[in-house]
């Protein structure tokens, strides 16, 4: 009598995306996802709310943790993202340790190395990224670097933008999971909740237009989503800077550069909600000092899980 079929195993668990500042972790946890929910920017501290990206396949369910950079702190703020960061080294079954394929192996990522290393995780994966950007020789210089930062259970060497080996790291992750059921529904992709999404993304929007005169001293709430008729939502929300001269930056001469941020947020805005329309208010507020009070960094939802 012939032997019946083996059932697939099913695997599931949490793999955190580690390394310094823009580095392609969001670029990463989006192409895997399929969608573009993390923001990206050139920018470093890009990322502040940890965000949590689910992969389902018909033999796993890979949750993505995508963290802040982490970095040599000089506020509250930077300690706490570094908090963010490290806290989901302590209980995840996989970290990626990415590394840029165009930027040289230094100091910084040797520290991230550190805590890599200390991590309980049983699996380790070292990921060189942006390969579109950097020649053969560069990446395999990049990785032989890389190698010598901690012992790596494997390494992969992809380009998120260009889809390069992005499934093989969902398969290759999910293959080195525990054994176990689904964590969250298989219709569930991301655990953040649309007001989180919509200040993420305008603060996007502010980094990619002011770039460096004043992205580290912006933070965003959304206030308020109102629903109307015909699916159409009202959106309103506050930037946070420190100092009215940077207010007067990000509403610009005429209000030109408020009203560009809130047309470039507008779309994204419209595709998370799903909206046949949206109004989106813009207001911006001075807060002193925002970035090294406890209080306001948990209001904007930037601190650490206790």
């Amino acid at each position: 009598m012939a032997a019946s079929p083996q059932e697939p195993v099913f695997t599931s668990g949490f793999v955190a995306l580690v390394g310094r500042p823009s580095v392609g972790k969001s670029t990463l946890l989006n192409a895997c996802l399929g969608e573009r929910v993390a923001i990206t920017s050139p920018v470093a501290q890009t990322t502040r709310r940890r965000l949590r990206a689910v992969v389902n396949t018909p033999t796993s369910q890979l949750v993505i943790v995508d963290t802040p950079g982490l970095h040599k702190p000089k506020d509250a703020l930077g300690k706490e993202l570094n908090r963010v960061a490290l806290g989901e080294l302590a209980d995840v079954d996989a970290v990626a340790f990415l590394i840029d394929a165009t930027r040289p192996v230094g100091r910084g990522d040797a520290w991230v190395a550190g805590h890599v290393r200390a991590s309980a995780a049983p699996f380790k994966l070292l990921v060189i990224t942006k390969a579109d950007l950097a020649s053969p020789e560069l990446v395999a210089s990049q990785l032989a670097a890389a190698r010598t930062l901690a012992d790596f259970d494997d390494e992969l060497v992809v380009s998120a933008t260009e889809g390069f080996n992005v499934d093989a790291f969902v398969r290759l992750v999910s293959a080195h999971l525990p054994e176990g059921p689904m964590w969250f529904p298989d219709d569930m992709d991301i655990d953040a909740t649309p007001e989180e999404l919509v200040a993420e993304f305008v603060r996007e929007k502010v980094l990619r237009a002011m770039r460096q005169e004043i992205p580290h001293s912006v933070g965003v709430i959304c206030d308020d989503i109102a629903w109307g008729k015909g699916a159409h939502a009202s959106v309103s929300a506050t930037i946070l800077v420190e100092r009215d001269s940077q207010k007067g930056m990000v509403i610009g001469k005429g209000g030109r550069m408020i009203k560009r941020i809130g047309t470039e947020a507008r779309a994204d805005v419209k595709r998370l909600l799903g909206a046949d329309s949206v109004f989106l208010d813009l207001v911006v507020q001075v807060q002193p000092q925002w970035r090294r009070d406890a209080n306001e960094i948990r209001r904007l939802g930037y601190r650490a899980e206790d």
